[in-house]
C-alpha cells in the first residue's frame, strides 16, 4: 500500500461532497437540538464531530474536499441513534465502531494537514489503539459530568470493564475493516492512473 492512500480518502467528486454535506447539516441540528434540550453528552460528541468535517473543507478551501460519506456515516450513527431513539445505533459496540471511525478521520487530517505521516498499516493499529483509549477518556467525561453537571452516571464497574471489552473488539475489527478500505482505495487508484480517467464520486 502506498504512504499516500491515507490522503486519498479525502474525497474531492461532488457526489461524495453532496452526501457528506448532508451528514454535516443532520449533525448540526441533531447536536443543536441535545444542547437544547440538555443532552450534554450527545452535544458534544456532535460538535467534535462536525470540527473533524469540516477542518478538511476548510483547511483546502473547497467545499468539494470532504471525509468520504461512508466514514462520516458511521461516525455520526451513535448520534442519530441517540436522536431517534434507536438504541441499537447508540449501544456499545456501534459507539466504539463510531470511535474507530473518528480515530482513522484523526489520522487521515493528522497526515493531510500536519508534518506527521503514517503507513496505512500504522493508521489500522492507531485506530484500533485509540478505540481503547477513547472508552477511557469516555467513562472519564461521564464521570466527571455526572460529579459537575449532575449528569446521571449509572455504569458500575462491571459495565465500565465490559466498555473496555467491547471497545478493544470494535477497534480491531475496524482496524481488519480499514485496512480492506485501504487496499480498495489502492485498486481504485490504481486504475484510475492506468486509465488516466477521473470519477466524480
Amino acid at each position: 500500500m502506498s504512504q499516500t492512500s491515507l490522503e486519498t480518502l479525502l474525497g474531492d467528486g461532488r457526489t461524495n461532497a453532496a452526501i457528506s454535506w448532508l451528514l454535516v447539516v443532520a449533525i448540526a441540528a441533531i447536536g443543536l437540538g441535545a444542547l437544547v434540550t440538555g443532552g450534554i453528552l450527545w452535544a458534544t460528541f456532535a460538535v467534535v464531530l462536525l470540527a473533524f468535517a469540516l477542518l478538511p473543507p476548510l483547511s483546502r478551501r473547497s467545499p468539494l474536499v470532504m471525509l468520504p460519506w461512508e466514514v462520516l456515516l458511521l461516525a455520526a450513527l451513535p448520534v442519530f441513534g441517540a436522536a431517534f431513539g434507536a438504541d441499537r445505533l447508540s449501544g456499545h459496540v456501534t459507539s466504539y465502531l463510531s470511535v474507530a471511525a473518528i480515530a482513522l478521520v484523526l489520522a487521515v487530517e493528522l497526515q493531510a494537514f500536519t508534518s506527521v505521516r503514517m503507513t496505512p498499516g500504522f493508521a489500522v493499529v492507531f485506530v484500533a489503539v485509540a478505540t481503547m483509549a477513547a472508552a477511557a477518556l469516555w467513562a472519564l467525561l461521564r464521570w466527571t459530568a455526572d460529579g459537575v453537571l449532575g449528569v446521571p452516571f449509572t455504569a458500575d464497574h462491571d459495565d465500565v470493564m465490559w466498555e473496555f471489552v467491547y471497545s478493544t473488539v470494535s477497534g480491531l475489527g475496524a482496524g481488519a475493516v480499514f485496512e480492506l478500505y485501504f487496499r480498495r482505495l489502492d485498486d481504485l487508484e490504481r486504475s484510475r492512473c492506468a486509465s488516466g480517467g477521473s470519477d466524480d464520486a
